[in-house]
C-alpha cells in the first residue's frame, strides 16, 4: 500500500496545516483530494494509507459529509484525532476594496463560523459554497468569486491579499480532524482515550433513543458526541453516531458495547484511538460500581454463583 496520507485539498487547507502536526508525514507523501468522500475512496481502493478529514467543528458539531463517508460504504476506522484553532482571513484579488466585494465563497462549514461578521461587515455579498476553503480561494483567483474565507496562510499559496483577519463570530473556535485507515487492532490505551461507534435500531420504537443511551449511562460511559443520520431508506429512518470517553479495552466500555450489539440491528465501530486534548476520562470520575475493578468484581461473583461458591 503507497506511504501515501489523502486530505481534503487543494493545498493551504486548514486540513493540511492540522495534518502536518502529525510526527508521520514526514516521511509520507500528503496527497490533496477534490472532497472528503474522495479521501475516504482512495483508502477503501488502496490508494492511499490513510485519509485526514475534518469531522467536527465547535460551532456546528459534526461535519456531515464526513460521518456520511464513515456510516456508509466498506468500513473503515480512526487512529488519530487532531484538534485545530480556526480563524478565517477574508483572502481578495489585491486592489480589491472591501466595497467591491459581492460574492464570497468558503467550505459550507465555514459559514456558521463567520456568519455574523458577513452580516456586519458584507450583508449583501451572496455566499457560495466550495469544496474546500482552500479551493474557494482558487476560485477567487480564477475570477469566480470576488472573496474567500479561509486560513490567512493561504493568500500566498493563492497570490491572494488578506483584507481582513482574524475572523470569527466565535472565540475559541476549534475543528476535530481524524486520521481514517483501513479496520485492524485499535492501538493499545493510553488513558485518554475516546471510541467512535455508529448504531443502527431494529425498528423505530417510543424511548428507542433512550434505550441506546442507557446502554452507557447505566455502565458510567460518558458521551461526547451524538449526532444522527439519515438512513436514505425514507424520512425517519435514522442512525446514531456516538463518540464515548474510553477504549474498547475498558470493562465499562466493552460491556456498553455488547448491549448496544445485542439491543441493535447493526453496530459499526470505527475505533478506539487517543484524545486530542489528552485528559483522562479519570477526570470525570467512574459513577460508582462503574470501574473496571467493580466489572470484574461483578463478573467473578457471577462466576462464584455459577459453581456455587457464594
Amino acid at each position: 500500500m503507497p506511504a501515501s496520507y489523502a486530505y481534503l485539498g487543494p493545498e493551504g487547507t486548514f486540513t493540511e496545516v492540522a495534518l502536518r502536526t502529525l510526527p508521520e508525514t514526514a516521511t509520507r507523501e500528503l496527497v490533496p483530494m477534490v472532497s472528503v468522500p474522495a479521501a475516504l475512496d482512495a483508502v477503501r481502493a488502496g490508494e492511499a494509507e490513510a485519509a485526514f478529514v475534518p469531522i467536527e467543528n465547535s460551532v456546528e458539531g459534526g461535519i456531515t459529509t464526513t460521518l456520511d463517508g464513515l456510516v456508509a460504504g466498506e468500513p473503515l476506522m480512526i487512529y488519530r484525532e487532531v484538534l485545530l484553532s480556526i480563524s478565517f482571513a477574508l483572502l481578495v484579488r489585491p486592489g480589491t476594496a472591501l466595497s467591491d466585494i459581492k460574492s464570497v465563497s468558503a467550505h459550507p462549514a465555514a459559514q456558521p463560523q463567520v456568519r455574523n461578521w458577513l452580516k456586519g461587515h458584507l450583508p449583501d455579498a451572496v455566499w457560495e459554497s466550495a469544496a474546500s476553503n482552500a479551493d474557494a480561494a482558487r476560485l477567487v483567483r480564477e475570477g469566480r468569486y470576488d472573496a474567500a474565507f479561509a486560513g490567512e496562510f493561504a493568500a500566498a499559496r493563492y497570490g491572494l491579499t488578506a483584507l481582513e483577519t482574524g475572523i470569527h463570530d466565535a472565540e475559541n473556535a476549534q475543528t476535530r480532524f481524524v486520521l481514517v485507515g483501513r479496520p485492524a487492532r485499535p492501538a493499545a490505551p493510553t488513558g485518554a482515550d475516546k471510541t467512535s461507534v455508529v448504531v443502527w435500531q431494529r425498528d423505530d420504537h417510543p424511548g428507542g433513543l433512550r434505550d441506546l443511551l442507557s446502554e452507557f449511562a447505566t455502565r458510567g460511559v460518558n458521551l461526547m458526541l451524538l449526532q444522527s443520520r439519515p438512513t436514505g431508506e425514507g424520512i425517519g429512518n435514522y442512525c446514531f453516531c456516538f463518540d464515548a470517553e474510553g477504549h474498547i479495552s475498558d470493562r465499562r466500555v466493552a460491556d456498553a458495547l455488547t448491549g448496544l450489539r445485542r439491543a441493535s440491528l447493526e453496530v459499526r465501530f470505527l475505533g478506539s484511538y487517543p484524545r486530542a486534548d489528552r485528559m483522562a476520562a479519570e477526570v470525570s470520575a467512574p459513577l460508582p460500581g462503574t470501574s473496571d475493578a467493580a466489572f470484574v468484581a461483578a463478573a467473578d461473583w457471577v462466576a462464584r454463583c455459577q459453581d456455587g461458591r457464594f
